[in-house]
C-alpha cells in the first residue's frame, strides 16, 4: 500500500500509478489465503481476522481503505429486519429475521426520530469517529482510511421502514414523506455536526439512494428534499476542509451535478453509473473510484478481465483523481484464479 498514492489521488494530485482500493475481498479467505498464506475464515478469532485482512490489503496495495462507523445499529431495536441473504463465506450474514417498525405504510408518515431515537450526543459522537479512525488506520497503517455515516439519508430510509412501507408511503404522499426525510435529516445532522468538529480528514458518505435502472422516485422529489438534506449534512464538512467521499450504489449518473452541487470531493460507483461521464464532466475537479465489473470477475474469461481493467483504465488514466476498484465487492463466490489475474492485469496497466 502506498499512502502517497491515496492521498495525492483524492487531492486531484496525479500520482506515478492509478490507486486501487476493493470492498469485500480481504474477507475472501480462499484468496487472502492464495494471497498470503495466511488460513482464516468466518470461525477464527477476531484479532487472527484483523490481521489476515491487513496482510491481504497491503499485498494488494489498497492505497485506500473505505470505511463508515455510524449503520443501521444506531436505530437500536427500532427498526424494519428484511432478513439478509448469503453474502459471506458459510452465510455468516444469512438471516431469516423479518419484522416492521410500522405495520401501516400511512404510520410511517408519523416518524418522529427524536423521540425514537433521542438527541445525537455529538460530542460522544465526535470521540466515536475519532478512535474509529485511529483504529483504521493503525490497522491499515499504508493506506488513506476515513470514517464517516453509513445511513446516510435515503439508506436510513431503508433501514428503518424496509423497501415496501418507504415505497408505499412515498406512493401515498410523496411531500409528507418529504417531510419525513427532513425529520430524518434534522436528526442525523448531529452526526454530521461531530465530523465536522472532529479532526478526521476523510469522511464517507454512503446512500444508497437509486436502483440498477436509475431512480425509483421522481427527479423533482430528490430534487427538492434528498439532495437539500444532503446539502446540510456536508456544509460543515466542507468548510472544516474535509474530503467528502461519496458512495452510492446502483446509477446516480442522472444525478452527477446535483451530487457536486450538494458538495462531496468525489464519487465511488458501481458499472450501473456512467464512469465516463464522470471522467469527461468532473475528471479534473473530482475524484471517482471505480467501477470494474464484478460480474465479469465471477463469470468471465482471462480476456474479458483483461478488456474490463482496460476499458476502466482508458476512462480514468488521464484523471488525477481516479482510482481503480472493482464495483462493487469482490465477494467469497468469486474465483480466486480470476481474481488473481484481474490483479495481475491491474497492476500491469496501473503505471501511467
Amino acid at each position: 500500500m502506498t499512502w502517497s498514492h491515496g492521498w495525492a489521488a483524492l487531492h486531484l494530485d496525479m500520482p506515478p500509478v492509478v490507486p486501487r482500493t476493493e470492498y469485500s475481498a480481504e474477507f475472501h479467505w480462499d484468496l487472502v489465503k492464495a494471497v498470503t498464506g495466511i488460513e482464516c475464515s468466518p470461525h477464527h478469532p477476531t484479532e487472527q481476522r484483523l490481521a489476515a485482512m491487513a496482510a491481504f490489503a497491503e499485498a494488494w496495495d489498497y492505497d485506500i481503505f473505505w470505511s463508515t462507523l455510524v449503520d443501521a445499529n444506531v436505530f437500536g431495536d427500532k427498526r424494519t429486519r428484511m432478513g439478509h441473504a448469503e453474502y459471506q463465506k458459510e452465510g455468516a450474514d444469512f438471516s431469516t429475521e423479518v419484522s416492521k417498525l410500522f405495520e401501516e405504510p400511512e404510520d410511517a408518515l408519523t416518524f418522529e426520530p427524536f423521540e425514537l431515537y433521542g438527541a445525537v450526543d455529538v460530542a460522544k459522537a465526535r470521540e466515536d469517529f475519532e478512535n474509529d479512525y485511529r483504529w483504521k488506520s493503525n490497522l491499515f497503517s499504508n493506506a488513506v482510511n476515513m470514517t464517516g455515516v453509513y445511513v446516510t439519508c435515503v439508506s436510513g430510509m431503508i433501514d428503518i421502514f424496509g423497501w415496501e412501507t418507504l415505497l408505499e408511503a412515498l406512493g401515498i404522499d410523496p411531500d409528507g414523506f418529504g417531510a419525513v426525510v427532513e425529520r430524518y435529516g434534522e436528526w442525523m445532522q448531529g452526526y454530521y455536526n461531530a465530523l465536522a468538529e472532529s479532526s478526521v480528514p476523510i469522511v464517507g458518505v454512503h446512500d444508497d439512494m437509486v436502483w440498477s435502472s436509475g431512480p425509483f422516485a421522481r427527479p423533482e422529489w430528490y430534487r427538492r428534499y434528498v439532495f437539500p438534506t444532503l446539502k446540510k449534512y456536508l456544509d460543515p464538512l466542507r468548510e472544516a476542509g474535509k474530503k467528502i467521499v461519496y458512495c452510492c450504489d446502483g446509477n446516480f449518473t442522472p444525478f452527477l451535478q446535483d451530487l457536486v452541487d450538494a458538495g462531496v470531493s468525489g464519487f465511488v460507483l458501481e458499472p450501473h453509473t456512467d464512469m465516463a461521464a464522470i471522467a469527461e464532466r468532473y475528471g479534473k475537479t473530482h475524484f471517482f473510484i471505480g467501477n470494474a465489473d464484478t460480474r465479469i470477475l465471477l463469470r468471465g474469461t482471462r480476456e474479458q478481465i483483461r478488456a474490463e481493467v482496460k476499458r476502466c483504465m482508458d476512462i480514468g488514466k488521464s484523471c488525477p483523481g481516479f482510482i481503480l476498484a472493482v464495483g462493487n465487492h469482490i465477494p467469497p463466490n468469486t474465483p480466486v484464479e480470476n481474481a488473481l489475474y484481474y490483479n495481475e492485469v491491474y497492476e500491469e496497466l496501473s503505471r501511467r
